[in-house]
């Protein structure tokens, strides 16, 4: 029993280098891709790893202009206070505007999209565009959109 147990763990350790190697090879009928080493010059191909999990900005080239062995080894919270502007992915942008909702990060562009012109702007001490929800004619609620840098910083839902 102990055996079986010890086999599955070492099949289950070294599955992951069973498909790690990959040859290209030329042939007369043209490109193949095989485990083995094929024809007269084999190329490895380099194969990234895409399993799920890990962090997202793990399988990104390294920057450029910026020497990694040399950085801080805790991170600065200095560059993310510095811009309120964050990537939003195509597909959950387009969501949010079809839904008419604003979300932080988004540019003023994208506000007009979902909510449409504001009605109502200040723009000291912070810009804030203030829209009105009305039903049956009455008002019902007020979003205050808070933008920095020209993204949204904020959004507040307030009763009036």
């Amino acid at each position: 029993m102990i055996r079986a147990v010890l086999a599955g763990c070492l099949l289950a350790a070294l599955s992951p280098l069973s498909y790690a190697q990959v040859f290209r090879c030329d042939t007369d009928t043209g490109v193949v891709f095989s485990d083995q080493p094929c024809g007269s010059n084999p190329e490895p191909v380099d194969i990234r790893d895409n399993r799920v999990g890990g962090r997202l900005d793990q399988n990104l080239p390294p920057e450029t202009g910026v020497d990694s062995e040399h950085q801080p080894s805790s991170p600065s919270p200095a560059p993310e206070a510095a811009s309120t502007c964050r990537f939003i992915n195509s597909t959950d942008l387009r969501r949010y505007i079809v839904r008419e909702q604003v979300v932080r990060g988004m540019t003023r562009d994208h506000v007009r999209r979902a909510f449409g012109e504001p009605p109502e702007t200040h723009a000291s001490p912070q810009e804030v565009w203030i829209y009105q929800s009305r039903y049956y004619g009455a008002l019902y609620e007020l979003t205050y959109v808070y933008f920095r840098d020209g993204c949204v910083e904020s959004v507040e839902y307030r009763k009036p």
